[in-house]
């Protein structure tokens, strides 16, 4: 059936934009697709509101999405077409589950009268997705199409934040779409009961060696200056989730660490010794708990008060003291008031001394000590630059030896994805131009969305990458050699890399090669000085080696066991 080239602003693909308008939604990363061409006629009407950025594949394109909820707090929105589009963004939406992170990811549909036929590119959403997403859904009737998205931008914020994922049929996306949308949808947000607040507040004035636990995503300035300052004046010890190390500011004085992959082995004593526990936000699953071993059932039905936004979260893993079903930010507020009559200051010094002495860099066998490399970052980036990264044992580095100073300054996925860093970096520099951004990426993960060079260099996004490469998947090669140790043994972990200033300069970007540690600084500053004036991104390709596979680990001291 032919179609008018200009819908009536009444269509369904038009009520689906002027619902993403309502709701302060600014930014949309896509793949195009034919499946979804009215949807994105209507997004060509509101190019003064929405600015759409076209990516060169939907794992880039989810991850920007993913990132974006992370930073503004509301749904990112992604936009693919069916069957190998979904799939290809289905790593966005389990980063997003799996970090709660609020994402709506649009999805373009085989035409309803086709279902079931076996159709070009056809996929049941609701089954491929159902166990991935808070909600998977498919707009079937469309003058309810904004009541569904509605209910998605609703559910992906409330409770346990979320992905949701909505198909959209193309045969309907031209009918009458039903009513407009008359307000932006305010989710609910669970507060803490008095009582419990009570019961926390004489828990903690009987507590010898307490420690606070934040985590978990919808954290404001005000909720994490406030919870800071509350901690910071009781001296009490508090200590960042996996990949939820920006929430504090580590140069706090009772700042613990975090709790992730390769965790100082002092907070691991200090949480198992704890006789009270306050986890925020924190989902205590496997990484945070070192593989569900950090905790035993009887200690945190002993010591545990957990306090989550998902009721399924308390409970699912480990009995509790006391458990709360509250928005992350409403509890640190409501905590920050309770004055438990005690302080625990040495306990608090102890914990940041710790901290900094594991953070302190480390001796290594090659010519570029990453430890160093990373504490440089630290120290010349400033205190509201967003550093992203996927996964690898290159984060490691990153992770143990960088210092965030503000809330939000960290996009790293706690999924574990692969690829992950560097479409957030472009989603970090969409969302806040004005600020310095800089992923930090390994040359596996780096090779898996580095196409998405060509969306920064087309839409003008300019963060800095200094992409590790040490020619191994390192994460995998250090696990090869624990198992299966010695030369003759090692296969698949190998890596041939391209000449990545060359790679990045056939973009249009700007490129530079750091072979050494006394070389980095100068090349980190060449590279933000260009981004800066040229408008483009930058590359560092800094070579390291693989015989330094982790902090304080060699391939050859594994082999000797």
């Amino acid at each position: 059936m032919s179609q008018s080239p200009h819908t009536a602003r009444t269509s369904a693909a038009h009520r689906l934009v002027q619902t993403l308008v309502a709701n302060g939604i600014d930014t949309v990363f896509c793949v195009p697709g034919e499946s979804y061409l009215a949807v994105l006629d209507a997004l060509a009407d509101v190019r003064d509101q929405i600015r759409v950025i076209t990516c060169r594949h939907e794992a880039g394109a989810a991850n920007m999405a993913e990132a974006y909820g992370k930073l503004t707090g509301k749904p990112g929105v992604c936009m693919v077409t069916r069957g190998p589009g979904a799939t290809h963004a289905s790593i966005g939406v389990h980063t997003a589950h799996q970090d709660s992170t609020p994402m709506i990811l649009f999805v373009g549909q085989i035409a309803l009268t086709d279902r079931g036929r076996g159709a070009f590119q056809e996929v049941d959403y609701r089954e491929v997705f159902g166990g991935l997403a808070k909600w998977a859904t498919e707009i079937e009737t469309p003058e309810r199409t904004v009541e569904i998205v509605e209910r998605g931008i609703a559910t992906a914020l409330q409770g346990r934040m979320g992905p949701v994922v909505i198909a959209l049929p193309e045969d309907i996306l031209h009918d009458d779409g039903g009513p407009a949308p008359v307000r932006p949808v305010t989710p609910a947000r669970a507060a803490l009961d008095p009582a419990t607040l009570r019961e926390i507040e004489s828990r903690l004035a009987k507590a010898e060696r307490p420690l606070l636990i934040v985590g978990g995503s919808g954290w404001t300035d005000e909720a994490a200056h406030a919870l800071a300052a509350w901690s910071e004046a009781l001296g009490l010890p508090i200590s960042g989730s996996f990949r939820r190390k920006d929430i504090i500011a580590n140069d706090r004085p009772n700042y613990a660490g975090d709790l992730g992959l390769g965790c100082n082995p002092k907070l691991m004593a200090r949480a198992r010794e704890a006789d009270l526990i306050i986890a925020i936000g924190a989902r205590l699953g496997e990484n945070p708990t070192q593989g569900y071993t950090l905790f035993d059932r009887d200690h945190t039905a002993r010591v545990l008060v957990h306090i989550h936004p998902g009721p399924e979260e308390l409970g699912r893993v480990w009995p509790t003291l006391t458990s709360a079903v509250a928005d992350n930010s409403l509890a640190a507020l409501a905590l920050s008031q309770l004055e438990p009559g005690r302080t625990w200051h040495d306990q608090g010094e102890t914990a940041h001394s710790d901290f900094e002495a594991f953070s302190t860099p480390v001796e290594v066998t090659g010519a570029v000590n990453m430890s160093l490399c990373m504490k440089h970052l630290g120290e010349v980036m400033p205190a509201d630059a967003i550093v992203t990264n996927g996964a690898g044992n290159f984060a490691a580095w990153l992770h143990r030896f960088y210092r965030h100073r503000a809330c939000r300054t960290q996009l790293a996925p706690t999924s574990g994805a692969m690829g992950y860093g560097w479409p957030a970096a472009l989603a970090a520099k969409a969302v806040h131009p004005d600020r310095e951004v800089v992923c930090v990426a390994g040359d596996g993960d780096f090779m898996m969305t580095g196409q998405e060079m060509a969306t920064a260099v087309q839409h003008g996004l300019n963060p800095v990458v200094i992409v590790v490469d040490n020619s191994t998947y390192g994460t995998i090669r250090m696990h090869q050699e624990g198992h299966y140790p010695g030369a003759e043994r090692v296969i698949a972990t190998d890596l041939k890399n391209p000449d990545f200033v060359k790679w990045a300069e056939a973009f249009g970007a700007f490129g530079i090669r750091c072979e050494t540690t006394e070389d980095f600084a100068g090349a980190l500053q060449t590279a933000r000085e260009t981004a800066r004036a040229r408008q483009v991104p930058a590359l560092v390709h800094l070579i390291t080696s693989a015989e330094d596979i982790a902090p304080n680990r060699t391939i050859s001291g594994m082999r000797k066991g």
